[in-house]
């Protein structure tokens, strides 16, 4: 929450555009009262209500986040992506939804990891696009990271495929949830979002 209310407070201005990206793992076994079970041996009941309560969890916890931005009056798309690799699909987000600056979130504990390039922050920051300034934000305050890392900078992803219509980020599920906080869409946002859909599998949660 704190990374968002620094980025709300100083990146944006009413009617702004915002996607909020959560990142969770990917389901791999259910938990039952004789504890975890392989996914491939639960039955599609067990698998459902698991994941009803997942989503119910998920509903929760971004509605903070939807909140805090209609007191700032932006506008915001929710990204669900499903990924156990948080920085990569991340970063494949990137030039899709065409972000030039991404704030993330990090704990006390890992600013340390962070300098050596080995936090999620860090990975993101170090490989994102060169257009796209991602700012790393610690308890309200903006840490800049001396990462160590290849003096060549990073390429800009290629361009993507406007023929390939289904293609899905690589490991990759993405969940969309739209949600505009002022009530208010720009002709030009609704083309925006058209134009994903052609190259995500998008489908509400």
């Amino acid at each position: 929450m704190a990374a968002l209310s620094w980025a709300l407070r100083r990146l944006t201005r009413p009617r702004s555009f915002v996607y909020l990206v959560h990142v969770f793992p990917v389901v791999n076994s259910i938990p039952t009262p004789l504890g975890m079970m392989p996914k491939s041996r639960a039955s599609p009941e067990q698998i459902e209500t698991y994941l009803n309560k997942e989503r119910s969890k998920r509903r929760e916890m971004l509605q903070k986040f939807l909140d805090q931005c209609r007191k700032f009056q932006v506008t915001v798309d929710v990204y669900l992506i499903e990924s156990d690799q948080i920085a990569n699909a991340i970063i494949e987000l990137v030039p899709v939804l065409h972000i030039k600056q991404l704030v993330l979130g990090i704990s006390k504990s890992n600013v340390r990891k962070l300098r050596r390039g080995s936090t999620i922050g860090g990975q993101v920051q170090k490989s994102a696009p060169v257009y796209c300034k991602v700012k790393i934000i610690c308890d309200g305050k903006e840490v800049m990271a001396e990462t160590i890392a290849d003096p060549t900078p990073p390429l800009s992803p290629p361009p993507v495929d406007n023929s390939r219509s289904n293609m899905t980020p690589p490991s990759t599920t993405l969940n969309h949830d739209k949600a505009a906080a002022n009530g208010e869409e720009k002709g030009g946002e609704s083309r925006e979002r058209k134009k994903i859909t052609k190259f995500l599998r998008c489908f509400s949660f």
